[in-house]
Parts: C-alpha cells; structure tokens; sequence
C-alpha cells in the first residue's frame, strides 16, 4: 500500500547542474517516488502551470536566471498547497532560513545522503497528507454544521410560527373576553406594523413589537368580569384595579424568553410621551419605542372603531385626533410618520381584516 502511494506521489526536481538532477531523480525513482527533472525555474513553472498533480518541488537555491527563492516566492503565490524543499550548498544558515520564512517546508544542504535526502521528501509528503486531511475534514464538518444549522433554523423557524399561532388563539381569547373590543387585538397589531414599516426599522424588531401589540391587553385576562364587562362607567376603585392590567400582562409574559422583549411593550402601552401616562409615570424615550408606536395605534384603532357609547368615527378624525395630541400622549417624531401614512392604507388593512372602513 505504501509502494502504491509513493508511486502516486509526484516530486518536481528543478535544478541547472545535470549530475545534481540524475542523482536525485535515481534516489526518488528507487525509492518508489515519480520524479520529473527540470532544469530552470522558468521551466518548473510552466510544468506546474500546464500539470497539476505534483506533490512536491525540491529546487536548488542558486542557479542561473530565476533563483530558488524567486521560484519560491511564485510557487507560494500560484500553488500554496505544494510543500518546497530547497537544496543549497551555501554554507550560511541566514539564507537556508530566508527560504524558510519565505515558504519553503525545509532546506536539504549539499553534499547530502541517500537517507537525508528521502527523510526529507517522506516528511514533506506526510505533511501534506496530513494537511489534506485537515482541510478535507474542515470541509467536511463544516458542511455538516452548516447542514445542522439550517435544520436548526428551520426547527426554530416552525416552532416561533407555533407560537405565533398560540398568541393568536390568546389574543381571539382575549377579544372574546372584552366583548366591548372585539377584533381589537388583530387591527391594532395591523396597525403597529404599518407604522413600524414606514419607520423602516428592522425585519426582528417589527416581529418584536408585533407582539407586543398584539398582546398588550394579555393582563386584563386576570381582571375580574364584573369590572372588564361592566356596561356604565367604571367606578374610581374599579378604574385603579383596570390601571393595572399593563403590569399584570408583564408579569405573565416576561417570564416566557421568546416574549421577553414584547413584555416591555405590553408593561409601557398606557405610558404618555408628557410622562402623565401608568403605571410607571415613564416620559419621552424612556418609553419602549415599540410602546410609543403601538400608543398611536391603539388610539387610532379606539376613535375608528364602534363602540357601545359612540360610532366609529372617520379615519381623518382619527388623524387629527392624533395630531392633536402629538407631543403630550404619543411621540411627535412617530406622529409625523403616521401621519404621511395615506387614508387608503388604513382602509385597505381595516378591509383585511374584515372590518369596515368608518364613513
């Protein structure tokens, strides 16, 4: 097995001197190694060029035209995977380690024996076996992680749509529990989005705030029927047990990782841009930015919608309604982008989800 590999193994011999040439080229072909003799760099090159199967190049040093350092410094450039080993008969060690840092393997100094000679061809080989088999492997595993990280996307890409599909089934929960809002939950998530689009913040960040909007109202879950479902207007005790259903939809969510980031929004959704707002008193960017956009949203969604004390109102009251109130309840910079946000967007996302457009 051995004998077959050799034979396998190619050694250009670069060398100007005829009776260096013959004697190496005789101690490789002996030894089961297919030597190829060449007399310049110049014509080593073009070997290389026209035949790529060579697995090593032993060169002399010094010899006329392009020396064994310039024909090093073309073969680590074009061929960096073959292993150079240069003969000299300089007895400086300056120049045999110049060859070294410039690339060569190692140096074999002249006059040498039979069994130098072939200790260093062997070793050159077994270090570019070895080196084949790394990169091979590296090739190898990096297409097996590379395979594992897609399986793994995909796994988590299935397993987010799953919990995408249990949020919706909470939020129609949720509608269905606030008769007074039903539906709310979709439009105002609807609405979020457009805004965050047309603010052109980040795929991620959109899916983030997404949720957050979707379950701003997760607290009132905890809140007692007889208060969420009252008919009149709530009394002073009853509107301060309300007031807490923001902080109570935190604590049900921020628990959960995947929800972590949409518990903020969910914590800050009543909060005022003035600071007026609940439950923390929060003011200007101390507002999540996805609270400060889904405010808008909300309040939008509120004045188009029917209600039991009143009719849904136009989408240009809507729009004046917030413009109004821009810089003490919402944020003026995001007023302005749901502002240039056209009519027929919001009728058209309204339509979607199956409500109608306001008159």
């Amino acid at each position: 097995m051995a004998d077959e590999r050799m034979a396998d193994e190619r050694i250009l011999v670069v060398d100007d001197e005829n009776s260096i040439r013959e004697v190496v080229c005789s101690i490789l072909n002996q030894a089961g190694f297919d030597c190829h003799p060449v007399t310049s760099g110049e014509e080593a090159l073009a070997r290389l060029h026209t035949d790529a199967g060579y697995s090593m190049v032993l060169s002399d040093l010094i010899m006329e035209g392009m020396d064994g350092l310039s024909l090093l410094a073309r073969i680590r450039l074009e061929h960096p995977d073959i292993p150079v080993v240069m003969v000299t008969a300089v007895h400086d060690i300056s120049v045999a380690l110049a060859a070294i840092r410039n690339g060569a393997y190692d140096y074999l100094p002249k006059p040498f024996e039979r069994e130098q000679l072939l200790a260093i061809v062997r070793r050159a080989m077994e270090n570019r076996r070895l080196k084949q088999e790394n990169l091979a492997y590296q090739t190898k595993l990096e297409s097996l992680v590379a395979a594992r990280t897609d399986a793994l996307r995909r796994a988590l890409a299935d397993l987010e749509r799953s919990y995408d599909i249990t949020l919706e089934a909470l939020g129609d929960a949720l509608d269905l529990k606030d008769a007074e809002t039903e539906g709310h939950s979709k439009r105002v998530t609807a609405f979020t989005i457009a805004i965050a689009r047309a603010m052109e913040l980040p795929h991620d960040n959109i899916r983030v705030i997404a949720r957050g909007a979707f379950l701003h109202d997760v607290g009132k879950m905890a809140i007692p029927d007889a208060i969420l479902r009252k008919p009149g207007r709530l009394s002073p005790e009853e509107q301060e047990i309300m007031r807490h259903h923001a902080q109570l939809g935190y604590q049900i969510l921020h628990r959960i990782p995947f929800l972590r980031e949409a518990a903020d929004i969910v914590y800050s959704h009543q909060e005022c841009f003035d600071g007026s707002g609940y439950p923390r008193g929060l003011k200007g960017d101390q507002i999540p930015l996805g609270a400060r956009i889904f405010a808008i949203a909300d309040t939008f969604d509120a004045i188009t919608s029917d209600r039991p004390y009143r009719a849904a109102q136009s989408i240009p009251a809507g729009r004046r309604e917030i413009e109004r109130n821009s810089g003490r309840q919402f944020d003026p910079e995001i007023v302005q982008v749901f502002l240039s946000i056209p009519d027929h967007i919001w009728q058209e996302l309204r339509n979607e989800i199956g409500v109608p457009t306001p008159k």
